[in-house]
């Protein structure tokens, strides 16, 4: 449990420690968040970039220094940076540089967040290539892949090493997809995560239980399992991985034995001793071996074990000298070093519109009255980072109307794709910044066009399925979206009340995906688990359909049931 981190900021204040504790390694810009590595080999050509939700700690900025990342950029807890924050590092790592490789945990909000900043990265003349992270086996079969995990430590140590050699872009590349294909790892869990949210384990698992096959988002496992003893346990997991079949790796494996936040290093060493012994009693020669707490899930009792088969030469890139605050002691605390980040162009829209800010407000309203039950949908699905994803990029939205005068529902576009990261922040900025033009071009007050309405949800939802790879049917937000775009469709301009029609059908089809397995996001990863709850992306915009028509069409939206319903789990068959 989280008892020391302040209330505001954690992130942030975080990583002011961090620089503080590092001056001589670790630079950090506040706004937009990410850290520098300060001292960088000489002979490095190409720029290392990394990071992702926080909550895994080390991971990433445990490895940011010499032989290590360039540049770490960290989200909310659980949930991958805003592609600005990265776009800003990338512009400054680029600086003297022939490229930037971005290291991606294959997870569907990293994806697309870091894939949005490299194409602006790429739109300024700037090399950028990816290595996107998969090594989690329990989530193979999911629809979205596998899971980026523990070996993402092992990927940017090689990297690093090899960076410092003067490797160029392309061969960088090529040797971070090569240690992706040569890794696997898998997760048991013996204690949940706390909630930041609820301060109550994430989810329930029987005493003398194993979730086995966890993620370190606290996404629950396909199933659970009686706990075994450790040398069984240990078993099982190197039977899964894999390990002894197949031809022998060239140059061995190399193990790394993980805590997930609130394992003792003593327990990390004895499954160390244990899995060595069994590896070496099936043929596998152990090269190298890492222990300790390097990709975590909070304050998740747990373990990873991972393997990486060793190819010519990779040992020595993983004996290579590195300096970063995984591997050196911190020296004496001094005043940290702050960044001034490359400045990017920004037009700014004038007019507020008093009906969409009514709609803002009053959505803002609603999801701050529901955010208890919307967490815990979410925690069925997936970390439960939602609800708090949502009220950040709409109190960011209202100060952004307050500063520029913006229409209401334009600044929540912007504002979500600027200042929220996760899977759904890009996701619902796309749809509320096409929303926004439908909102900002109607008379003050009144209710837009309803041509202008239907074409902004379409193009919205063009613009999800074409960013997330979704389709309706996957349980995501476009099985609420799709049948309200459908309904506003077959609505004609005289209708009194096509809103509400709208919020009535996107309601159904949010409630609709209790009885949906999920097909892409974390919900992909913990399969039945999810049934019998509605999908929270959905949900949210249900809500925001709701808070549409209370505000345009008053009269006819006491039709809708209220907000506390529409979250409520789906009943029993």
């Amino acid at each position: 449990m989280s008892y020391f981190l302040p209330e505001t900021d954690p992130v942030l204040t975080a990583c002011r420690g961090l620089a503080l504790t590092h001056p001589d390694t670790i630079a950090l810009c506040e706004q937009p968040l990410y850290l520098k590595a300060t001292a960088p080999a000489p002979t490095r050509r190409v720029a290392l970039l990394s990071g992702g939700g926080s909550g895994h700690d080390p991971l990433h900025i445990g490895l940011l220094g010499a032989g290590g990342l360039d540049a770490v950029v960290p989200g909310e807890t659980f949930a991958s940076p805003c592609n600005a924050q990265i776009h800003a590092a990338g512009l400054d790592v680029a600086q003297d540089r022939d490229g930037v490789l971005v290291i991606i945990k294959g997870y569907t909000g990293d994806v697309i967040n870091f894939r949005a900043a490299a194409e602006r990265l790429h739109a300024r003349g700037i090399r950028v290539d990816e290595v996107v992270v998969r090594d989690d086996i329990a989530s193979a079969s999911a629809g979205a892949g596998r899971r980026g995990t523990a070996a993402t430590t092992v990927v940017e140590k090689l990297l690093g090493a090899a960076a410092d050699r003067g490797a160029d872009l392309d061969d960088l590349a090529e040797l971070g997809r090569r240690a992706v294909a040569r890794s696997r790892t898998l997760t048991v869990c013996a204690r949940p995560h706390t909630s930041p949210a609820t301060l109550r384990p994430a989810f329930d698992l029987k005493p003398d239980h194993l979730d086995y096959g966890s993620g370190i988002h606290g996404e629950r496992a396909p199933r659970s399992i009686p706990r075994p003893p450790v040398a069984d346990l240990v078993h099982r997991m190197l039977d899964d991985l894999g390990a002894g079949e197949g031809p022998p790796a060239e140059e061995g494996v190399l193990l790394v034995v993980n805590g997930l936040g609130g394992t003792a290093p003593g327990e990390l060493a004895a499954v160390a001793a244990v899995a060595a012994e069994q590896l070496a009693a099936r043929g596998t020669t152990v090269a190298a071996v890492l222990t300790g707490t390097l990709a975590t899930a909070l304050d998740m009792a747990g373990i990873s074990l991972t393997l990486t088969q060793l190819a010519p030469g990779w040992l020595q890139l993983w004996q290579a000298p590195v300096t970063t605050p995984l591997t050196t002691w911190p020296r004496a605390a001094a005043a940290p070093v702050l960044i001034t980040p490359p400045t990017t162009d920004r037009t700014l829209m004038a007019g507020r519109m008093p009906g969409a800010r009514a709609v803002l407000d009053h959505y803002t309203q609603i999801i701050t009255q529901v955010r208890t039950p919307l967490t815990t949908l979410d925690q069925q699905s997936g970390d439960g980072d939602f609800a708090d994803n949502l009220l950040t990029g709409l109190r960011h939205a209202l100060t952004r109307v307050e500063e520029t005068g913006e229409d209401g529902l334009t600044a929540a576009g912007a504002a979500f794709l600027d200042h929220v990261g996760g899977t759904s922040g890009p996701l619902y900025g796309l749809l509320l910044d096409r929303l926004g033009t439908a909102t900002a071009a109607c008379p003050d007050g009144h209710r837009p066009a309803l041509p202008a309405l239907t074409k902004a949800f379409a193009e919205g939802a063009a613009a999800i399925r074409r960013v997330g790879e979704a389709q309706p049917g996957d349980r995501t937000m476009l099985d609420a979206l799709t049948p309200a775009v459908r309904a506003l469709s077959l609505a004609r301009e005289s209708d009194d009340s096509p809103l509400t029609t709208a919020a009535l059908a996107a309601i159904a089809g949010a409630r609709d995906t209790a009885a949906l397995l999920g097909k892409r996001g974390r919900a992909s990863y913990v399969g039945a688990h999810t049934l019998g709850s509605p999908d929270p992306g959905a949900i949210g915009v249900a809500l925001l359909f709701v808070a549409l028509a209370d505000v345009y069409e008053p009269t006819f939206a006491v039709r809708l049931p209220a907000p506390g319903y529409i979250v409520k789990p789906a009943p029993a068959p």
